[in-house]
This record gives C-alpha cells, sequence and structure tokens, in this order.
C-alpha cells in the first residue's frame, strides 16, 4: 500500500486559499497525480488543501473525502521565550534542542512544555485518525507494525498540511514529531510516499522512500516556494 502525503500549494493564508504562483503549483501537480491508478483521495476540511485538490479531481471527475482530523496540527503550547500561547511545531532551536525529551518519541509528550497546551490531546486524534483510516483497508496497529490479512498494492492520496503531514509521519515511522517539524520541511505541492514493507506475509511496517518531492515543479521550470522555510542567512537590515 501506498500513501501519498500532499502539502497544499503555495498559501494565501489571508483568504485561506492559494496564491497565483500556488495555483500553478497546483495545476502542474494535477498532471503528476492524473495518470496514478488511485484509489481514494482524502484532504484537509482547509481551503488552501482543498483548492489544491480541486484540479486533481477535476480531472478525474471525482470528490474528495474530507477528514476533519488533517487540518493542519493543532497541538499549541505556552511559548517559553515570552509566555504566549503558539502552535508546538515551530519553537526556537536555542529552546528545543536543549530539549532531550523532545528527541524521543517515547517522551516527547511528557517533556514540561507538552504539558502546557492540548498537544497530547491533539496528537491522540491524529493518531486515532490515522489507526481508524489504515483499519478502513484491513491494516491493524500492533506496536510500530501493522497486521493485515491481505495487503494490498493500493494507493491512497491525502491532501493536507506540512505540520500534519509530519505528525502522520511521526506515527507511522516511529519518530518524534518535533524533530520532523524542525528537521525537516515539506514545500507547498511537495509529495511525499510512504510505502508498505512486507517481510513476513500479513506483517507491514510503512518507509518513507520520497519526502518533499517536487520533481513536477523542476520538470516544468517552476522554481519551489520557500514558504514554510525560515531564511537561510540572518538578514542584516
Amino acid at each position: 500500500m501506498k500513501i501519498l502525503l500532499i502539502r497544499h500549494a503555495e498559501p494565501d493564508y489571508a483568504h485561506d486559499s492559494l496564491t497565483e504562483k500556488g495555483w500553478r503549483e497546483a495545476e502542474l501537480l494535477s498532471q503528476r497525480l492524473v495518470d496514478l491508478d488511485i484509489r481514494d483521495i482524502y484532504c484537509s476540511p482547509l481551503g488552501r488543501a482543498r483548492d489544491t485538490a480541486s484540479l486533481t479531481l477535476r480531472k478525474l471527475n471525482r470528490e474528495a473525502i474530507i477528514l476533519p482530523w488533517l487540518t493542519e496540527f493543532r497541538g499549541k503550547v505556552v511559548d517559553p521565550c515570552n509566555a504566549m500561547l503558539k502552535i508546538s511545531w515551530n519553537l526556537m532551536p536555542q529552546y528545543w534542542t536543549r530539549c532531550p525529551e523532545l528527541f524521543d518519541k517515547d517522551r516527547w509528550l511528557d517533556h514540561d512544555l507538552m504539558q502546557t497546551g492540548n498537544v497530547r490531546e491533539i496528537y491522540q486524534e491524529t493518531t486515532d485518525g490515522v489507526d481508524a483510516l489504515l483499519g478502513r483497508y484491513g491494516y491493524r496497529r500492533d506496536g510500530y507494525l501493522w497486521q493485515t490479512a491481505k495487503n494490498t498494492p493500493d494507493t491512497i492520496v491525502l491532501f493536507c498540511h506540512c505540520a500534519i503531514s509530519q505528525a502522520i509521519m511521526g506515527h507511522l515511522l516511529g519518530i518524534a514529531p518535533p524533530l520532523l517539524w524542525h528537521g525537516f520541511v515539506l514545500p507547498p505541492s511537495s509529495v511525499t510516499t510512504l510505502v508498505t514493507e512486507e517481510r513476513i506475509k500479513g506483517t507491514v511496517f510503512f518507509r518513507c522512500c520520497q519526502m518533499g518531492d517536487t520533481s513536477h515543479l523542476f520538470a516544468a521550470g517552476e522554481p519551489v516556494s520557500h514558504a514554510g522555510l525560515f531564511p537561510e542567512i540572518f538578514p542584516e537590515s
């Protein structure tokens, strides 16, 4: 089984839609996806994800199944730098890199910072959503493995967002989400592919075989958007 996690194209956050460039990215993405044998398409309820999906859906004459938990990861914490409530996936490296628990897949939720907001609740919602989704296709979670009576080559597509995609990856791959949130970026309109590995009949693990892939943009000469990235070099002015 393959799971394609797709981040929405370049966002116009003010209108929860796409920029002009974002619409170009969504079109190029649709050209990439239209020839795939896709069993089911799922989408976040947010406008920027739905707009990104819309061009692919129109070409395929299909509809997406809206999953409320696919909205951008909503877990918040009290920022230790200014005591303000903020998203949990955008911490200063001077802080989070000094917190060993945030590197640990089994302890990150127990760190004091994660107790200041609703991260545990939202992450539980995410993992429950993933487990229920895979359950539709006959996969049952068994620790960090999955049991299935019949593994299939089906492909499902999830149009969503950067941080929720990384939370899903953390759950499926056994990686602490803070490492993915702060150490990796999924560019707008990028495709991340997770595929089952079945080395023992009926038991599978998911492997990531491409992450944040934007080859559809490269092939068309469309630059990759930096939305979601901080400057490579600190601005002097």
